[in-house]
């Protein structure tokens, strides 16, 4: 089972799928000029069926987590990229797992550094335990920090609408779940000028606020519903997903 299930409950007016499917339509519109300096052009969101979920560990094959982990009351957020092209999106789910040895075996961190991941096409991955403290590379201290990962570098690749809202719909979530005031999201390379993380393209959607007003849109409809789901309907999307439906 999850080690933490990513829920909260609602309450009639949790967020529509459709309006969702709207915003995010809407949306791609106006990324385009904020990526001007990308390599790769913005697409319009696909909003899948599973950006309004999250895929849990184990459907993407996620190793245990080891012993440890230092817990932490939440109260900022920042967003991050690997920094390692993904290519097809295909090759989400595989380079989780990568990235999450690097981070056991070579790092000898508890777990994969982050939250949450994005990929591109926006679906959503369980990571750490948002209880525990994430882990970093650079000098910085992320304790309090909510650590969502987009896939992808992004200083050699574009963002996409539907990854940008997939983060927004992650950090929403989590502005509610858990009181953090949306006005804490930041770069990684706010908080550590030694790196460039997330990257040009997906910064940029940080210091022109687009990523906040998503945030801030999305919170403004009512509660936010971000279940993990587990099991064979989780495991069909990562399967569509490594399939390149999704």
């Amino acid at each position: 089972m999850d080690a933490f299930p990513l829920h909260r409950s609602g309450s009639g007016s949790e967020i529509s799928r459709r309006r969702l499917l709207h915003r995010a339509g809407m949306a791609g519109l106006a990324v385009a000029a904020v990526n001007a300096c990308s390599t790769e052009p913005v697409a319009a969101a696909a909003s899948p069926p599973s950006s309004s979920v999250v895929l849990c560990r184990k459907a993407w094959g996620a190793a245990s987590a080891r012993p440890g982990g230092t817990p932490h009351t939440l109260n900022r957020m920042a967003v991050h990229h690997t920094e390692v092209l993904l290519g097809n999106n295909a090759n989400a789910p595989a380079r989780l797992r990568q990235h999450q040895r690097y981070h056991q075996e070579s790092q000898g961190w508890i777990d994969i550094a982050y939250h949450l991941s994005v990929d591109r096409n926006g679906n959503i991955y369980q990571l750490r335990d948002p209880n525990l403290v994430g882990d970093t590379a650079t000098n910085y201290d992320p304790t309090g920090h909510f650590l969502v990962v987009c896939e992808g570098d992004f200083d050699q690749e574009g963002v996409t609408a539907a990854q940008l809202d997939g983060a927004a719909l992650a950090f929403a979530w989590a502005a509610q779940q858990f009181g953090i005031p949306t006005d804490t999201l930041a770069g990684h390379r706010d908080e550590s000028p030694e790196t460039t993380c997330p990257g040009a393209s997906l910064y940029a959607h940080v210091t022109s606020g687009d990523l906040r007003s998503r945030v801030d849109a999305i919170s403004a409809e009512g509660p936010v519903d971000l279940p993990t789901i587990c099991g064979p309907e989780a495991d069909a999307i990562v399967a569509d997903i490594e399939a390149g439906i999704r």
